[in-house]
């Protein structure tokens, strides 16, 4: 079989040693601040520390998919070695950059005639599309080929469980996911939404849970109606949180009281193109169960 690189954007979350590790090629994406272009590259340029103190300090922060010449530079790179490429985007539920990334493909199939360019859509977001790519990763190592992997992601990819709750309505509020009229109320009866990516890969309301204590419990909860084997799961966990990790150590710390087969969680920062959206105060939870 011959040898192919397998390619992703860095809103993985995940860190840049892991991708390194991993041997994963990535598209930085660029969000902006204050008017100003930042590349999205898993808290180098800026800590995510300081990038969630300067949202709370009111900075202006936008996104934007990644473009079609974006994409055409970055597969060009990637074929340039002559291996065949799969690039894994995320989720077209929420980004334009999925299409973008076709629509690039198509010219660059042109400028390589003889090696072949795959692009899936995850429909994964954050740590849960790092959680794919890990999957993805190892699947590639027992030997498929590069029709075989896109196949086996095109029938595995809505068994990968988002779910998300947020402490702190404020940037849901501004971005337009929550009302104004239900961020006062949440804030007085102090209500954190728990949220889900659902199977066309968009983040969607669950439910609304009164206090913190309470949404950290639920979402635990959560995870063992939907995981594989329920609290038998012995799958990848992953965590990530926007500034606010004593949360997500809670969470975490439910989880191995529950579910005695995992034994490993890793927790990471939401990055910067998702944070732009959550804002601090969110926790994610990311694991492998029942099609969504």
């Amino acid at each position: 079989m011959q040898d192919y690189i397998v390619s992703c954007c860095s809103t993985v979350d995940l860190t840049q040693e892991r991708v390194d590790a991993l041997g994963l090629p990535v598209l930085n994406y660029i969000y902006t601040l204050d008017g100003k272009p930042m590349k999205d590259d898993f808290g180098q340029t800026l800590s995510m520390k300081d990038f969630y103190q300067a949202m709370r300090d009111g900075a202006d922060t936008a996104t934007s998919a990644n473009s079609v010449g974006a994409y055409e530079e970055f597969f060009r790179t990637q074929l340039a070695g002559g291996k065949d490429l799969l690039h894994v985007a995320m989720s077209s539920g929420i980004s334009g950059s999925y299409q973008a990334a076709c629509i690039a493909a198509e010219t660059i199939r042109e400028e390589f005639p003889n090696q072949k360019l795959l692009v899936a859509d995850s429909l994964a977001i954050a740590s849960g599309y790092g959680l794919f790519m890990e999957e993805i990763l190892d699947k590639k190592k027992e030997g498929l080929s590069i029709e075989e992997l896109f196949n086996w992601i095109e029938g595995v990819k809505k068994k990968v469980q988002h779910l998300f709750f947020s402490t702190d309505l404020t940037f849901y509020v501004k971005g337009g996911r929550v009302s104004k009229v239900s961020g006062v109320i949440g804030g007085i009866f102090e209500i954190c939404p728990l949220l889900h990516v659902d199977g066309e890969g968009k983040l969607v309301p669950l439910e609304r849970v009164r206090t913190k204590r309470k949404v950290r419990e639920r979402i635990v909860t959560r995870m063992g109606e939907l995981a594989e084997n329920r609290h038998d799961y012995t799958g990848r966990v992953l965590i990530s949180h926007s500034d606010c990790l004593e949360d997500a150590e809670v969470v975490r710390d439910l989880i191995f009281a529950q579910f005695p087969g995992v034994k490993k969680i890793d927790i990471y920062d939401i990055g910067t193109t998702i944070g732009c959206h959550t804002g601090p105060g969110t926790v994610a939870l990311f694991f492998m169960g029942d099609e969504r």
